[in-house]
C-alpha cells in the first residue's frame, strides 16, 4: 500500500507539543493557573483551527466516520464539533504539562486494569505496551511515581528525545518514563530494548501511525474504513518474548481513565503466516481503540489524512527477516 500523492507523512506536518513549548506552558500555567492559561490558550487554538486546512478536514473526517460507524457524536458532525475537538486538545496540551511536570491532580485519575502489570512488575518481568495519540497518555507517570520500580520507555521518532528528558529530569528527577528516539530498529536497539525488558522494565510504542522510514504496515479496518497501521509493535514483542498490552487514556469525569487490556502474553509471528498474525494483533488494538472512542469521541488526536497515510506493503512471508528494519 503506498501513500496518495500530494499526501504528507505525519512526520513532516510536525508535532503541536515540543520541548520549548512544554516548558512555556509550565510556566505560564504555574503563574496565572487553569483558567487564566486556558483563556489565553483558545485563541490560539481557534486561529489554528480556523488556518490549518489539512488539519481542520482531517478532524471532520475521523469524527464523520466516527458517527457513522457507532453514532458516538449523537448527530451528523459539523464545525463546531470539529472546533470543540481541537479546544479538547488544548486543554490535554495543559494536563500534558502538568503530568509530566508532577502538578497533575491523582485523585483524577482512574486506572483500570493494571494489576496483571503490577504483577509482572513485582515477578520482575518486563512487557511491551501499545497505545495511541488517545487523551493524556503521559499521566501514566502518574502511576510511574506511585509504583516504585516501575520504569516505561516510550519509543519515539521525535529528535527532541533527549532535550525532553533532560527537561524531564529537571522538573521531575524521580519520574519512572523515559524517552528513547527511534528511527530505525536495529540490532543495538533490539539488545538495549531486550536488556530493559529483561530488568522488569516496560516498552510504550504508539500503534496508530505509520513508520518513519516506510517501514512495514498491514491494512485493517477502522471505523469502517480500511487504515494503515505499524506492525512494530508486535514484531518487537515477538523478538523480544514477552507480554504484549493495550494502553487508552480517556477524559472520564473530573480527570481521566487509564485503561489496560492484555492482547497476547506472547506474540507469535509463525512464518508461514506472518502477515495474517501482524493483521489479528493489529485488529485487537483497533478494536480497543473504536471502544474507548466511543466513549470518549474527541480524544484521538491525528490531524492529519489518517487513512492516506501508508508505507511500504509486507512482503511475503518468506521473505521478512526476523528483525523489523524501521518501527
Amino acid at each position: 500500500m503506498k501513500q496518495q500523492a500530494g499526501s504528507e507523512h505525519w512526520a513532516q506536518m510536525g508535532e503541536s507539543t515540543f520541548v520549548g513549548g512544554m516548558w512555556l506552558l509550565y510556566q505560564v500555567h504555574r503563574l496565572l493557573g487553569r483558567w487564566p492559561f486556558l483563556v489565553c490558550l483558545y485563541p490560539v487554538v481557534l486561529y489554528y483551527w480556523a488556518t490549518r486546512r489539512v488539519a481542520r478536514a482531517s478532524s471532520m473526517e475521523y469524527l464523520q466516520r466516527l458517527q457513522a460507524a457507532c453514532g458516538a457524536l449523537g448527530g451528523t458532525p459539523g464545525w463546531r464539533h470539529s472546533l470543540r475537538h481541537f479546544m479538547v486538545f488544548a486543554q490535554v496540551i495543559l494536563d500534558k504539562t502538568l503530568a509530566m511536570t508532577g502538578r497533575y491532580r491523582s485523585e483524577n485519575i482512574v486506572f483500570m486494569g493494571r494489576q496483571p502489570l503490577l504483577d509482572l512488575l513485582r515477578r520482575g518481568q518486563g512487557a511491551v505496551v501499545v497505545t495511541a495519540h488517545l487523551g493524556c497518555i503521559e499521566l501514566c507517570q502518574c502511576m510511574a511515581r506511585q509504583q516504585p520500580g516501575l520504569k516505561l520507555n516510550i519509543l519515539v521518532h521525535t529528535k527532541h528525545a533527549l532535550r525532553f528528558n533532560r527537561l524531564m529530569q529537571r522538573l521531575s528527577p524521580d519520574s519512572g518514563v523515559q524517552l528513547l528516539q527511534v528511527s530505525e530498529f536495529d540490532a543495538a536497539m533490539a539488545m538495549v530494548l531486550a536488556d530493559k525488558v529483561a530488568r522488569g522494565e516496560f516498552i510504550a510504542i504508539a500503534g496508530d501511525r505509520v513508520p518513519v522510514q516506510g517501514g512495514r504496515v498491514v491494512s485493517v479496518p477502522f471505523l469502517g474504513h480500511d487504515a494503515a497501521f505499524p506492525c512494530g509493535p508486535y514484531v518487537i514483542a515477538a523478538l523480544l518474548k514477552c507480554p504484549l498490552y493495550f494502553m487508552g487514556c480517556i477524559h472520564a469525569g473530573p480527570g481521566y481513565a487509564v485503561t489496560f487490556h492484555p492482547l497476547a502474553e506472547q506474540v507469535l509471528l509463525p512464518r508461514d503466516r506472518r502477515q495474517q498474525a501482524l493483521e489479528g494483533y493489529a485488529r485487537s488494538f483497533v478494536q480497543q481503540l473504536e471502544l474507548l472512542l466511543q466513549r470518549a469521541p474527541y480524544d484521538w488526536f491525528n490531524f492529519f489524512p489518517f487513512w492516506e497515510q501508508g508505507a511500504a506493503p509486507l512482503p511475503p512471508a518468506a521473505s521478512v527477516p526476523d528483525k523489523p528494519s524501521a518501527i
